[in-house]
Order: C-alpha cells, then sequence, then structure tokens
C-alpha cells in the first residue's frame, strides 16, 4: 500500500480539479471518482472510477485499495446530507484512514449560512468514525464575488455593512494538496481559510470598479427586497434561502474574520481581490 492513490471526488468541478492537476504534476497516483468518465480530466499516474456518492456498492469498489481521499461537497440540494452520510458510511468500511474534507466557514448547527449548517452536521458524522478527518472550512470563494456583479453594474444583497474573508480558490487548493501529501501531519485539523483582508460589499464594488474599469455600486437590499428580487429566477425556497442567507451572514458578522491558516499550511500569503486573476471570476461556490 506505499503507492496507495489518493482518491479525489468533485474532479471535474473547478475546486477538486485544481487539487488533481497538483498532485498530479508532483506525481501522485491519484483515484479519480466521477459520475461521468468522460469529464473526468486526463492527468498522468490518474486513473478513473465511476460512482456517485450515494452508489454505495460502486462507490466502495472506486475507494478500494486507497487510505486517503478528498471528499469534496456534493452539489447543493434538500438531499445533500442524504449523499454525504452515505459517502462517509462507504468510506469507513473500505480502510480509508485519512479523509479531508471541504467544508465552509464558521459551520454550526445554528449558521445563518442554511448550507453552513449542513456542513456541520457533516462534520459530526465525520468525527464519530474510525478514520481521521481534516475540515477545510473555506469561506466565501473570491473567485464568486465578480459574478454577484448584476448587468446594471450593480451588487444586489441584504449585507447590510457586513464585511467577507474571501478565499481564492488556488489558495483552497494550495491547502488541500499540502494536507493531503502529508496527511499524519494535519490529523484531526479544523482549517479556516480566508483571503489576506475583510471586505465590505462597497469595498468589494470599488476593487472591482477599479479593476474592470466600470462603475460598480453595491445596494444592500432589505430581506424582503432580496427574496423579491430573486424571484425571476423561479428556484425552489430551499435555493432561495440559501442565497439569500449568504448574505445575512455576511450581515451578521459571521464570515468576517481573518486567519492566517492559509499562510501557515500552503507556505504562502493567500490572494487578495486586487491579485486575483480575473479570468477565474467565472468560478462559481460549492
Amino acid at each position: 500500500m506505499a503507492d496507495a492513490p489518493i482518491a479525489i471526488t468533485g474532479c471535474t468541478g473547478r475546486l477538486g480539479g485544481r487539487i488533481a492537476r497538483r498532485l498530479a504534476a508532483r506525481g501522485v497516483p491519484l483515484r479519480l471518482i466521477a459520475r461521468d468518465a468522460k469529464r473526468a480530466p486526463a492527468l498522468p499516474g490518474a486513473e478513473v472510477r465511476v460512482a456517485t456518492y450515494q452508489d454505495r456498492d460502486a462507490l466502495a469498489r472506486a475507494l478500494e485499495g486507497t487510505r486517503t481521499v478528498l471528499f469534496v461537497s456534493a452539489t447543493e440540494s434538500p438531499r445533500r446530507l442524504e449523499e454525504h452520510f452515505a459517502f462517509i458510511e462507504t468510506a469507513s468500511t473500505v480502510g480509508i484512514e485519512n479523509l479531508v474534507y471541504t467544508s465552509f466557514y464558521g459551520a454550526a448547527p445554528d449558521a445563518t449560512f442554511t448550507f453552513a449548517r449542513d456542513h456541520w452536521a457533516t462534520e459530526q458524522k465525520l468525527r464519530e468514525q474510525r478514520f481521521a478527518s481534516v475540515m477545510l472550512r473555506d469561506n466565501l470563494y473570491l473567485d464568486f464575488l465578480p459574478m454577484m456583479v448584476g448587468e446594471d453594474d450593480i451588487i444586489r444583497g441584504p449585507a447590510g455593512n457586513g464585511r467577507v474573508a474571501a478565499v481564492a480558490q488556488d489558495d483552497i487548493a494550495d491547502v488541500a494538496t499540502a494536507v493531503l501529501l502529508n496527511p499524519g501531519a494535519h490529523r484531526g485539523q479544523t482549517y479556516s481559510l480566508t483571503g489576506p483582508q475583510s471586505l465590505s460589499f462597497d469595498d468589494i464594488a470599488a476593487v472591482l470598479s477599479r479593476r474592470l474599469g466600470r462603475s460598480i455600486r453595491y445596494y444592500a437590499e432589505s430581506i424582503d427586497e432580496a427574496y423579491r428580487s430573486r424571484e425571476k429566477y423561479r428556484a425552489e425556497p430551499w435555493q432561495v434561502e440559501a442565497w439569500v442567507s449568504n448574505y445575512t451572514a455576511v450581515a451578521e458578522g459571521e464570515l468576517s474574520d481573518v486567519t492566517t491558516d492559509v499562510e501557515r499550511i500552503a507556505g504562502h500569503a493567500p490572494m487578495s481581490l486586487d491579485t486575483l486573476p480575473l479570468h477565474s471570476a467565472s468560478s462559481t461556490s460549492s
């Protein structure tokens, strides 16, 4: 088992894909687990296995022979926790020793952001297992901030005057790579990953105005306005609540604190909105 591959879930996504590419570049053997093999990245030293989180038999076969796994949180849905628990229970039966989970900053049972509650429940389930887990609690994606700008160059949301310490996906990927390369040094740890500064949405609008050469401003919606302005998307109520609560978590100060975990683990300072490559700004949050 000395050359056991590292299992990578979420490899077709922006974060999981980044991590897989970094590990492949280091010559690490990988087991890429995907719903669709055609969408998995073609990487040296990587084999692809097809499985979903809830297909326990296929997942067990995909994980067999691995000892370390990157567990990227499932796509947001009302059944997300069912998928997470199925994955964790399967992983516990196949000899996994180390698991790295992409959680969310401030995960708690009473978090304002609704999906942060799911992440907390997932963390609790992981802590009950025999294998060791590392929780990477990612703040809001820095890459996602430019996508909040509407077609009229206005960022609308009920964030009030709150601040957010958003973190770049590249920095998260660097931390995850460092942990996966030496999981024994991080067993049982929880890392809160942020950018180097805490910004209000007025600050965010000012930086994006300067970098994009347009006049962008922030409009602080009321809660009622936020729900009404999102009706046009015809999304399910749970999804709209998540969108709105992402902003209200900022208003409540739950995403504002800056940590040094990125620099401590990855070995370099995290990117700021001023230094983020804007070609990566089409990335989405998970």
